[in-house]
């Protein structure tokens, strides 16, 4: 089921709405610039795959055949964003004892196990950097004679031979981009790294022959590979944090622009989730402490809530996370399953004669109203609002609403037919009092207070409570009970 609103999105390019027009028709080519995998993910950097999954099922709810490439970075990328500092794969090996190779792939099957928990849908095809490194070279060889130039240290991409450089960032001044690295011998400071040699006397645990010696690769060089290499150029839409518009991005088009030609920046449509900030800033790995998802979980709340939160809020704004916002956004999507669950029930009472067309069902306002909101740039927060007034709408026989509800899930991506109150009850880690003895006491305080035995039923509240379980009597929501 699709919609015939034209689909129009936010490019960080031009700095302005613009329809989705992709380059192959019927088809969206989607690239997302992955993790580095020296480490574990923070909520932040999950908040970036939430926005990346709800674009590919917009596409996809558009009736669009998507192609997303998440890439892995596994070498390259240093120990600051503004191409400085050490390798990160190379650092984490050193500090811990392993190898690069088995950091890479502990910290990656942490990543994807995260994924799966916000149910991100996994994406074509994973790249990975270290598989990609012959193209790279034949890649950099092919630009260097006209935009690049060799230092000691490696091979330097000359920025002031394309045009608009750092047109993405917005921050181009007559000193170049004053975080970039300010190496001797650069001809500008904005100038960047696309191969890194290895210091004399040096070995790396990743490193490469190439006509600039042996090395590895610049992180920059890494995406524009994989994106040319699995989705061809131009493509359709290239996305990743706000954070990878002021280097990162503007640094992948100016090698596209030397490898296709100065009127090629890649990519279509440039996307940028923005930051996850606590009350101290946004986060980060490199102040030490961060929230990961496992955090969450080990609290007791299940991983949803936070795709929740993320939906919440529009993916251009800034989300501020605390534990209050996400008990709250838990708490929204236990009114929204409850709402499905009596649904579910009632149509098995329906008259099983109801039938309804495809069209009959896109006629609901609301569900229009779902569609328009996606249609425009995303709009999360009325698309979640017009799905409860779905639930809530009740001139609609059930069996309609379940079909919209399932429809309108695709995109949403909670899967709501399967999810239950069970399953968003809040238990820590740490909590020693297992389910079944919690509903084993509940049912005596039910029965006590049935017959109105009060002292019973509030020892038995009191025993719980000194567990650490809230029994929440007359709780709006119906729930029984919470584990703090």
């Amino acid at each position: 089921m699709t919609d015939g609103a034209q689909l129009k999105l936010f490019n960080s390019l031009t700095r302005q709405m613009e329809p989705f027009q992709p380059v192959h028709p019927g088809e969206a080519r989607v690239y997302s610039c992955g993790p580095t995998v020296y480490n574990y993910q923070h909520i932040g950097n999950m908040r970036a795959y939430v926005f990346a999954d709800t674009l590919g099922r917009v596409l996809r709810f558009k009736g669009y055949d998507l192609k997303h490439i998440i890439n892995i970075t596994d070498v390259g990328h240093l120990t600051s964003d503004a191409d400085a500092g050490d390798d990160k794969m190379e650092k984490a090996a050193a500090l811990s004892g392993k190898t690069a190779w088995d950091i890479a792939a502990f910290y990656t099957a942490e990543f994807k196990r995260d994924l799966n928990w916000l149910n991100v849908t996994p994406p074509a095809k994973w790249t990975v950097a270290t598989d990609y490194v012959p193209a790279m070279i034949d890649y950099a060889k092919s630009i260097a004679e006209k935009h690049c130039y060799e230092l000691e240290s490696g091979l330097y991409f000359d920025v002031s031979t394309v045009p608009e450089y750092g047109r993405l960032a917005r921050a181009v001044t007559d000193d170049g981009e004053g975080r970039i690295e300010d190496v001797n011998g650069k001809r500008s400071p904005a100038d960047f790294a696309i191969w890194r040699k290895t210091p004399l006397g040096e070995t790396r645990q990743m490193e490469w022959d190439s006509p600039w010696g042996k090395g590895a690769p610049g992180w920059h060089l890494e995406c524009s590979v994989m994106s040319a290499a699995e989705l061809g150029m131009p493509f359709d839409i290239h996305t990743g944090g706000i954070d990878h518009r002021e280097i990162h991005h503007p640094n992948e088009i100016a090698q596209n622009q030397a490898h296709e030609g100065c009127a090629h920046t890649g990519a279509s449509i440039w996307m940028h989730n923005n930051f996850l900030i606590d009350r101290g800033g946004k986060m980060s790995k490199s102040a030490g402490e961060f929230l990961r998802l496992q955090t969450l979980v080990d609290r007791g709340y299940h991983p949803l809530a936070y795709r929740m939160m993320c939906l919440q809020a529009h993916y251009r704004s800034e989300l501020e996370f605390s534990w209050e916002g996400l008990g709250a956004a838990l708490v929204r999507l236990k009114r929204l399953v409850m709402g499905v669950e009596k649904i579910d029930a009632t149509t098995k009472t329906e008259a099983k004669e109801q039938t309804f067309s495809a069209a009959e069902a896109m006629s609901i306002v609301h569900y229009g109203h779902f569609a328009e909101a996606l249609s425009d740039d995303l709009n999360t927060p009325l698309a979640l609002t017009e799905f409860e007034n779905v639930i809530a709408y009740k001139q609609t026989p059930a069996v309609i609403k379940l079909s919209l509800i399932r429809e309108m899930d695709r995109v949403l991506g909670f899967d709501f037919t399967k999810l239950t109150r069970q399953d968003l009850r809040i238990r820590p880690k740490t909590a020693t009092i297992t389910e079944p003895e919690i509903e084993a006491a509940l049912a005596q305080r039910k029965d006590a207070r049935a017959a109105r035995d009060f002292a019973t039923s509030d020892r038995l509240r009191d025993e719980l409570a000194a567990q650490g379980v809230e029994v929440m009597d007359g709780d709006p929501l119906g729930w029984d009970w919470k584990l703090s």
